[in-house]
């Protein structure tokens, strides 16, 4: 008898049976296939479930494709098929065409691609769609192109004779169709390469611009000085802001559709020494997902969390420098308590990503709309849940802390290096310690490490001093080896794909309150919670690297 999607899951230890139970009952109000379910609820990765339905259809499942061209055989596939049904060839042997799908159980398009392929044998895989996308994009859409390609076609050029000639007129240089299609190729690019920011810095002679890949800038081309005020001038064109202005910082957004994906893109210039300098935050609206079970919290750590969030009221705060994954921990939490019955509300500046079911409020100081005045303004309409982007003053930090004596729950955030410093930042803010102890329920802290590529994963015996530079023992290793990245195609050889949280969880219990109300420091009141079973940023992330996560450099990196 053939096994179900649900049985093949189980027995990978995906999901357990309750959770199935649970996605079973979800499936049967909504009607969207089980593993879409599964997506949804964050229990199992996409790519779990493509591993299963492998399975399940007796099929092959790649997780990255290698693409090899093979122009005279993939050429008879029409353009238009590929787009429409994210279905791609993307290998040739011994009269054998390997294709690519997304879904294996939409039979009309893999007839279709086998009449085109008639002279041939087509065996079909199964992959993610963003890998299809990719292939789509890189291999297919004759509208985008490799940057350096690019590059190489317009340097001495059809680009080149356009910077002459409208040298003096930055607008008629931006409408032409070259610095369009750089402009177009540098953020699909980004978007294939999975960059978080676009930068685009002006220097003497001539413009660079940069990736944020995981959290680390990339140099990824650099274009003639001439080539600076058309694209800059697109760009400010694309996200409606004042082309003649460039002695004042601007903020504006674009929306696209980029490589499949729906992209909202936040775009800052700054007037510098050699120009306006851009930088482009990518936002991806089609892939982002949010759980607390796949960001990296875990084990006792995920349970006391959770515990904290149920609370029926209290203020529970996540700290940690720009960048560090603050938002996306408080969206996960909010994901994790978004029913019918409760009532959230939320002021953030900027709206990041749109929920079904949570009301969202953009802040806007130019017009006095400060997460003050929002906060009072929510605490009119009958929320359960509160969500405050940042505390960043004593009103909000006061009105916040009256809205969960007043039986709200609250998340919000704190710029702060560690969970324990995060006490004294609002007693700096003039909050008493006894509000604090009152109605704070814990305090989250975290960090991003990069995660080891997958495909180019490697064993390694470590040496003493790198176990001693994080405090590893040589009992602890699993096996006595570490795990690093050798690097490959897949992580462009940095060894890295990907990113994870590490934290640290500051718990509000009867030993960490008597410090507070004393007025004790917080290394003192680090001590007190590290005695009664918190563990440290560093010490998480040890667990990590030996789990083989991520390594040992990573850690002291961020920590």
């Amino acid at each position: 008898m053939r096994k179900t999607l649900g049985e093949i899951l189980i027995e990978d230890g995906v999901i357990t049976e309750k959770e199935l139970t649970e996605s079973l009952k979800a499936q049967s109000k909504s009607h969207l296939p089980l593993g879409q379910i599964i997506l949804k609820k964050g229990i199992a990765g996409e790519a779990d479930i493509l591993r299963a339905l492998s399975k399940l259809h007796h099929m092959h499942f790649y997780e990255r494709i290698e693409f090899k061209n093979h122009d005279e055989i993939f050429a008879n596939v029409p353009l238009k098929l590929i787009q429409k049904s994210k279905i791609v060839p993307f290998d040739y042997q011994d009269s054998v065409v390997l294709v690519a799908v997304a879904d294996p159980t939409d039979l009309h398009p893999m007839d279709d691609i086998k009449i085109f392929l008639k002279d041939y044998t087509v065996k079909f895989v199964i992959s993610p769609e963003t890998e299809i996308d990719r292939i789509i994009h890189g291999h297919f859409d004759r509208t985008t192109a490799d940057t350096k390609e690019l590059m190489d076609e317009m340097v001495d050029g059809e680009l080149g004779e356009l910077a002459e000639g409208f040298e003096n007129d930055a607008l008629d240089l931006s409408n032409e169709a070259p610095i369009i299609k750089m402009v177009n190729v540098i953020l699909s690019q980004a978007v294939t390469e999975r960059a978080s920011d676009i930068h685009i810095e002006p220097f003497e002679k001539s413009i660079v611009v940069r990736y944020r890949v995981d959290g680390i800038l990339h140099k990824v081309l650099s274009p003639p000085k001439s080539y600076q005020a058309g694209i800059i001038s697109r760009i400010k064109i694309m996200s409606n802001l004042n082309i003649a202005e460039n002695r004042l910082p601007q903020d504006g957004r674009i929306k696209l559709k980029l490589a499949g994906k729906d992209i909202d893109i936040r775009v800052s210039t700054i007037p510098c020494q050699y120009g306006e300098r851009v930088v482009m935050r990518l936002l991806n609206k089609t892939d982002q997902k949010y759980s607390l079970t796949t960001m990296g919290i875990g084990g006792i750590m995920l349970e006391r969390f959770k515990k904290l969030i149920y609370q029926p009221h209290g203020i529970i705060l996540v700290t940690g420098p720009t960048g560090s994954g603050k938002s996306t921990t408080l969206y996960s939490a909010l994901s994790e308590l978004n029913t019918p019955e409760r009532n959230i509300i939320t002021c953030e500046d900027p709206v990041e990503y749109q929920f079904d079911g949570i009301s969202q409020m953009q802040m806007q100081e130019k017009i006095g709309l400060t997460f003050a005045i929002g906060l009072r303004a929510i605490l009119r309409q009958d929320p359960d849940v509160v969500m405050v982007g940042e505390i960043r003053d004593e009103e909000t930090a006061r009105i916040a802390i009256q809205a969960s004596l007043t039986g709200h729950l609250v998340f919000s955030t704190l710029h702060t290096n560690d969970a324990s410093s995060a006490v004294t930042r609002l007693v700096d803010m003039g909050i008493e310690s006894y509000l604090i102890t009152s109605t704070v329920l814990g305090f989250l802290a975290q960090r991003l490490v990069r995660v080891i590529c997958k495909s180019c994963k490697k064993a390694y015996v470590p040496d003493d001093k790198e176990l001693e530079s994080i405090g590893i023992l040589r009992s602890e290793l699993i096996d006595g080896h570490l795990m690093k990245g050798e690097g490959c195609n897949a992580c462009m050889g940095t060894g890295y794909k990907g990113r994870m949280g590490i934290y640290e969880l500051l718990e509000m219990n009867n030993d960490v309150k008597a410090q507070v109300l004393r007025g004790s420091d917080s290394n003192k009141i680090n001590d007190v919670a590290l005695a009664t079973g918190m563990v440290p940023l560093r010490g998480y992330g040890k667990m990590k690297v030996i789990e083989g996560f991520t390594t040992a450099d990573e850690v002291l990196r961020v920590c």
